[in-house]
């Protein structure tokens, strides 16, 4: 009997569908808690390609949700310790890891060459460097976040709105699970969503996932749902980049925070008078450089940026 017999028995999946999951390609942003259950599920279905990508190694704190890993993994490279155990639950796949950053510089390439994004990473720039990419490339993003007893997943891109149109502002608070706390099985149900969405696009089900969230809160037992097909893209928006040299680029965080700047031009103040040259706000999370960001194009003629040591560091904590 077929390994993929039970899901094949399916009407959604057959013998088509199991040769289009044969063939698809799915590139996995964070090798952390949401990717604990996304990685053996997908592998499990028999996703022909799978990409994981995570600079991080594993940390004896993050074990509660982070099960593909064990005691015994503890300081080995995350994305390297996944894929070999996604290769031992199914040798008829391929799974590659990158311990590599997810960068503006690499991630165009990373992301045209796969069928669909999932966003299992833990930063805020990291998940919006990844939608606006997704939305360019027009590839589907499954993008999920958790904190504490919640959290939520969705299916933007593609042929669906960005992240940007439901979440257009800056957060409200940088707190993350290293600050806040999360609980492990909650991480683990809204990975399990991302999965299951994730399989839907691929299979081509009918409603598709993409344009739909699911909030889920574990205190009182909420599930929403959620339609956002006409959500519109904002009018501005401010990209995370790599700084060039021709930028003008600001380090907001004092020297204690960032003893070494994002790039050796980098200044500690913001300017006084327009500047040709595109402005470039730095901050650890990305967080603090959206807020200025927000205030200062109130006066600011040109084009404004952020470059997060996330974007170059995918450590987002509250969803991994």
């Amino acid at each position: 009997m077929s390994r993929y017999a039970r899901q094949m028995q399916l009407p959604a999946v057959g013998a088509s569908g199991q040769q289009r999951l044969a063939a698809a390609s799915v590139l996995i942003v964070g090798a952390g808690g949401l990717a604990a259950p996304v990685l053996p599920l997908l592998a499990g279905a028999g996703v022909g390609r799978i990409t994981v990508l995570d600079p991080d190694t594993v940390a004896l704190s993050n074990l509660h949700r982070q099960t593909l890993f064990s005691e015994a993994d503890v300081g080995a490279p995350k994305a390297t310790i996944a894929a070999a155990r996604m290769r031992a639950l199914n040798s008829e796949i391929t799974v590659t890891a990158l311990q590599d950053a997810f960068s503006p510089d690499m991630a165009p390439a990373l992301i045209a060459d796969h069928d669909i994004v999932l966003d299992c990473a833990d930063s805020y720039a990291a998940s919006y460097l990844a939608s606006d990419l997704c939305l360019a490339a027009g590839v589907p993003l499954i993008s999920a976040s958790v904190l504490g007893h919640g959290g939520y997943v969705g299916g933007f891109c593609g042929c669906a709105p960005s992240l940007r149109a439901v979440f257009p502002d800056a957060p409200d608070s940088g707190a993350s699970c290293a600050t806040a706390g999360v609980m492990g099985p909650v991480v683990a149900q809204i990975g399990a969503m991302q999965a299951q969405m994730s399989l839907q696009v691929l299979l081509g089900a009918e409603p598709s996932p993409l344009g739909t969230l699911v909030q889920v809160n574990t205190t009182g037992w909420h599930h929403a749902r959620m339609d956002f097909h006409d959500a519109p893209e904002p009018a501005r928006a401010f990209a995370f980049v790599t700084p060039g040299p021709g930028d003008l680029i600001v380090e907001l965080r004092p020297e204690a925070e960032a003893p070494t700047p994002i790039h050796p031009s980098a200044r500690r103040t913001l300017p006084d008078a327009p500047d040709p040259r595109r402005l470039v706000l730095a901050c650890a999370t990305g967080l603090r450089a959206w807020r200025t960001a927000e205030e200062f194009s109130k006066t600011w003629p040109g084009e404004i940026a952020l470059a997060a040591a996330t974007t170059t560091h995918v450590t987002k904590d509250t969803s991994s």
